[in-house]
């Protein structure tokens, strides 16, 4: 199957940039004869926390900030990593790296991230992933940043659809670097558990002319990556089951886990990223840009997980367990954690590979124009943003035997075997051609949008300005899927039916799996078996499908489109008298939406409108030189995802649940208050203490019911609207001190309390104690760099009678720099120095999933004059 790659606008619009650089180089002086004033960039670790602090003082809403030292010198390689030390904010490491980012108690989808003010289209790779309102930081590379803000109380100025925070990415102009900026790194990345070396390489150049009226920036980051999880798993669903003991007593009503295996995800990853800004200022009135960014990113992913298939084969078939053990559960039910399924001659063994060949691509052309005025600003931006992601192969190849199935679960305990049943010997295990597949997935998202901002210098009583604004944004995401399968019953076929059936795991294996869990593996887990070689795969196995055998057709329950036309003005107000400072304002925003899906095998629509008005206001007050009050309040808002809010509906071929949406969702909205103290006690030092309280209308948990599709009756988890929302609040406490000699800290805590009204549910997505700390050394020559992260327990959906939950997860990481020479940086960097797992369970203790993702080195050097 073919995908398309139809950007020609913003590849034309790139190249026309670049053909300008030679016109730009013999560009005439046309600027005024005003005077210049060079802005000093301050480098080093304590000059990007001094800038940081800068931006915090001076703010006019609640906000945290992180600077780069310098060009391609971000704290951490990972941009969402580096958001981990901003107070209130954490972030999701599933796949041993930052993704996702969660803020003040809210889920990752209530907070937005924008790039210089808009949003930037966002797609992802896997197929259980679907598109979200927060955004895929592995798609940016750190080399791009500036800096980060992070709104923590919202302004009427701002995008609406953040309840925890709002982030705005910060990228490079060249009016901003000096007149001739070159730099160059090129670095290798050592991941230990692939126990492989990959190259990454990136590279700045920025120029502009001696009158400062044009400039031009181009950089570019390329990076391959090796990737692997190791993954103990279980798959804890909501059906109930009467279980029989060898002596023939039944318990009724008791979750059974449809299954779970022992798991290996490998991916080779080539990230290209680039950027070119086109800056002009004819006159000192006005300041044009024009700046694209495109990150491409292709994936070759293969996972291996050998099964053991109690409630999915075993408790279907009617066998006994011999001595089962359960556990209550919060609904009132209990829980198979433990037992034996004696009987050999039914299917208890599978082994499930899956190769895949993934994509993302995001693209951002973005115009924007300033023009200073007398008394007065006037601010034009408008653009286009597009992503697309998914795979051009997710081919599922289902290998199962008769086997017993010995069980033992705990809340960190996943231990399975199969007496009789050699795993490192594939010859018990025969192809099933039933169940083979493929999903040919694109997923797509496109922005475009213009806005006009306009401010006012006035003085009347303490008002000093006026800001109005208006804002159009067009926004649309589809999801499409082409599934391959075999038709078994298909006489014309039969021949290449019987071949496959015949294919054991051991004609596809050239031997054993590497050596699995070395850090989450108890002493029954099963940690090596009989692993597919993918050549052979296609050998064997994918020569017969493409011959015919598998055929394509269009998922319909995996279709969706979503559109949503939002219409948003504002009018805020700056004031300040004496000490106190500050602003007020309204935000009016409408939005109109509409969800396409499959409905009675024909595309439907469903489709809703509504309005709302988003007030807000921020007070400082400068009780000293170092003393800053700040307080705020204001009425915030966040829509559902677009996954949730479709009518689709996608059933998971491995454990024979289903997934859909709800096109009625309602918007979330928290009316929120807080109030904090900051003492700036020298230039790169701070103590500061924030308490904030969010009331939630609602929030959207997952839950799940039986429902009838296609004559079958599958347990189905949509999205619902809680009744009574959710109340947060929390205090934030945040201390830097630079002590001299070279030597300072920076740390910070969150505790944040959210409770459910009338619900034992915890709020999806919270941690109640966030800690971050680093300690730091430089001088002229050595900066060395210590951090710690830590965030304890947090919740998700429902599943076997309870949430599931994330058990805590700290980590450290480090950075090491030697400057060479002037222009010559040595550096070297270490992600998770101890090699921490991921626990996740429901709350009852059933075992969900302990992942490994292993330490990351890195060493490099970087050349910048």
């Amino acid at each position: 199957m073919q995908r398309s790659r139809s950007h020609t606008f913003q590849k034309s619009l790139l190249a026309s940039a670049i053909a300008l650089l030679p016109i730009a180089l013999q560009a005439q002086d046309t600027a005024s004869d005003g005077n210049t004033v060079e802005e000093v960039v301050v480098t080093g670790i304590r000059g990007a926390l001094q800038q940081s602090l800068d931006v915090k003082r001076d703010a006019t809403s609640i906000v945290d900030a992180i600077s780069s030292e310098d060009i391609g010198k971000f704290p951490d390689k990972n941009v969402a990593d580096s958001l981990q030390r901003i107070p209130g904010i954490s972030v999701d490491r599933i796949w041993g790296e930052g993704r996702d980012i969660f803020v003040r108690g809210t889920d990752s989808t209530l907070n937005r991230t924008l790039m210089n003010g808009q949003n930037v289209a966002s797609a992802y790779w896997w197929a259980n992933d679907n598109p979200s309102r927060g955004f895929n930081y592995s798609i940016l590379a750190s080399e791009l940043v500036s800096a980060l803000e992070v709104y923590k109380s919202p302004e009427a100025r701002h995008d609406e659809g953040s309840i925890g925070g709002m982030v705005n990415v910060l990228t490079r102009k060249p009016m901003d670097l000096d007149p001739m900026t070159i730099n160059l790194s090129t670095e290798g990345v050592y991941s230990e558990l692939p126990d492989k070396w990959d190259p990454q390489v990136s590279g700045l150049v920025s120029w502009k002319n001696e009158a400062e009226t044009f400039g031009l920036l181009a950089s570019f980051n390329s990076q391959q990556r090796t990737m692997r999880r190791d993954g103990l798993e279980v798959f804890p669903t909501n059906d109930l089951y009467d279980v029989t003991d060898q002596n023939g007593n039944v318990t009724e009503d008791v979750y059974v886990p449809w299954g779970g295996g022992s798991a290996i995800f490998q991916q080779d990853r080539q990230r290209d990223t680039a950027n070119v800004t086109l800056q002009f200022r004819p006159n000192d009135r006005w300041d044009l840009a024009m700046n694209y960014v495109g990150s491409d990113m292709d994936m070759d992913n293969s996972n291996q997980n050998y099964l053991f298939v109690a409630g999915g084969y075993k408790i279907p078939n009617g066998d006994a367990v011999t001595d089962p053990v359960f556990i209550p559960t919060s609904d009132g039910y209990q829980a198979l954690v433990g037992g034996v399924f004696e009987n050999a001659d039914s299917i208890g063994v599978a082994d499930e590979p899956i190769v895949r060949e993934s994509f993302v691509e995001s693209e951002v052309v973005d115009l924007s124009g300033d023009y200073e005025g007398d008394s007065w600003q006037l601010h034009l931006q408008a653009g286009n943003t597009t992503a697309e992601g998914g795979s051009t192969l997710d081919r599922n190849y289902w290998f199962e035997g008769n086997a017993a199935e010995d069980l033992n679960f705990g809340p960190s305990t996943n231990e399975f075997s199969f007496p009789g049943i050699d795993t490192l010997d594939g010859s018990a295990l025969h192809l099933n051609a039933a169940n083979l597949r493929d999903w040919v997935r694109v997923m797509e998202d496109e922005e475009t949008y213009f806005q006009a901002d306009a401010s006012f210098d006035v003085q009347v009583g303490f008002i000093t300005s006026i800001k109005t604004g208006l804002k159009l944004r067009d926004h649309t995401i589809e999801n499409n899927r082409q599934n391959g399968s075999v038709d078994v019953n298909n006489p014309a076929i039969a021949d290449q039916v019987a071949a496959l059936n015949a294919i054991t795991l051991a004609d596809v294996s050239r031997g054993a799996s590497p050596s699995l869990h070395g850090e989450g593996a108890t002493s029954g887990s099963l940690t090596q078996y009989a692993f597919l070689d993918k050549g052979l795969a296609r050998e064997k196995v994918d020569s017969i499908l493409d011959s015919g055998a598998m055929t394509y057709s269009e998922d319909q329950r995996a279709y969706y489109k979503i559109n949503e036309d939002i219409t948003a003005a504002y009018a805020q107000a700056e004031f300040e008298n004496g000490p106190l400072r500050g602003n007020f304002g309204v935000r009016l925003v409408e939005t109109d939406q509409t969800s396409h899906a499959y409905i009675d095998g024909a595309r439907g629509s469903v489709s809703r409108s509504y309005r709302e008005a988003l007030p807000s206001v921020n007070v400082i007050y400068d009780l000293s030189e170092e003393i800053i009050l700040r307080a705020a309040a204001s009425r915030a808002m966040a829509r559902p995802t677009f996954q949730n809010l479709s009518s689709n509906i996608v059933i998971n071929a491995t454990s024979g649940t289903a997934t859909a949406g709800n096109p009625m969702l309602d918007p979330i909205f928290a009316d929120q208050f807080e109030f904090g103290a900051e003492w700036y006690f020298g230039d790169a030092s701070l103590l500061a203490a924030t308490y904030f309280n969010k009331a939630l209308s609602t929030f959207v948990f997952q839950n799940t019911q039986v429902e009838e599709i296609d004559g079958q009756s599958i347990n189905v988890t949509r999205p619902y609207n809680a009744d009574d929302g959710a109340d947060i609040q929390g205090i934030e406490l945040q201390v830097q001190h630079d002590f001299g000699s070279g030597f300072g800290v920076l740390g910070n805590y969150t505790w944040t309390d959210a409770k459910v009204p009338d619900s034992k549910l915890e709020l999806p997505g919270n941690s109640r104690d966030q800690f971050n700390a680093s300690g730091y050394y430089e001088n002229d020559v050595v900066s060395l760099r210590l951090s710690y992260n830590m965030r304890s327990e947090s919740y998700g959906g429902l599943t076997s009678g309870s949430q599931l939950v994330t058990d805590k997860y700290d980590q450290w990481d480090a950075t090491a720099n030697w400057m060479a020479s002037e222009n010559v940086d040595v550096f070297l960097t270490a992600v998770n120095l101890t090699n921490e797992i991921i626990y996740m369970r429901t709350a009852d203790g059933i075992p969900v999933g302990f992942y490994e993702n292993g330490p990351r080195y890195s060493l490099g050097a970087r050349l910048s004059f």
